[in-house]
């Protein structure tokens, strides 16, 4: 199989539990929930996403196959222990696969994946984060962490809350009223103090 990937770069995670670790970025093109065309944005069952995951045009774009895509993954890595990839789209589990994670297990990479859960995760996954979009039907439920973007008035957190994740995270939207989304994940973290706040603290920083 070959995999059509966006962009690839060094950057440092900027949301999450991991956030301010170093990692190589795996951007997959595609996704099953928006065609990525501002056109179809308004129908789309996720049309807050904030990403260009359309084309090969990309960072390190292009079309690879499992050995060459990990190989390039290790080069932008360098030297360095804790080696640590963050594949995401779009989807990544649209693209994501046995062949893949072999390949980045062999040259000592932890596998971290971002996903919208609508898809099965493949075994093998060293770190899951799961966002849910909208009333897309999230299958993958359980994980290392649970990030949900906010405010979603078709999402009830009261039932994520009962699947199996590590951390739940509310993350304040990226939106034209942001600073109305940011008091109102403050406001639901207060009332619920299961939850943490999770910022796109690579946005603060003018990261990737």
């Amino acid at each position: 199989m070959s995999y059509a990937v966006k962009e690839i770069f060094l950057t440092l995670q900027g949301e999450g539990m991991q956030a301010g670790r170093r990692a190589v970025f795996l951007r997959f093109a595609g996704c099953n929930l928006w065609t990525g065309r501002e056109q179809d944005r308004a129908t789309a069952q996720c049309n807050f996403c904030d990403t260009d995951f359309v084309g090969m045009d990309g960072e390190n774009g292009g079309r690879y196959e499992a050995a060459t895509l990990a190989a390039r993954v290790d080069t932008l890595w360098g030297g360095g222990e804790r080696r640590l990839v963050v594949i995401t789209g779009g989807e990544p589990l649209l693209q994501l696969d046995a062949p893949l994670l072999d390949a980045l297990h062999a040259r000592g990479f932890e596998v971290a994946v971002e996903t919208n859960g609508t898809i099965a995760a493949p075994a093998g996954i060293d770190w899951i984060c799961v966002s849910p979009k909208g009333k897309a039907e999230v299958v993958q439920r359980t994980g290392n962490e649970l990030k949900l973007v906010w405010p979603q008035p078709d999402v009830d957190p009261d039932e994520i809350a009962t699947w199996a994740f590590d951390h739940f995270l509310i993350q304040p939207m990226d939106c034209a009223d942001a600073a109305a989304a940011r008091d109102a994940a403050i406001a639901f973290v207060m009332d619920h103090p299961r939850w943490k706040l999770s910022l796109q603290t690579h946005k603060l920083l003018g990261l990737q």
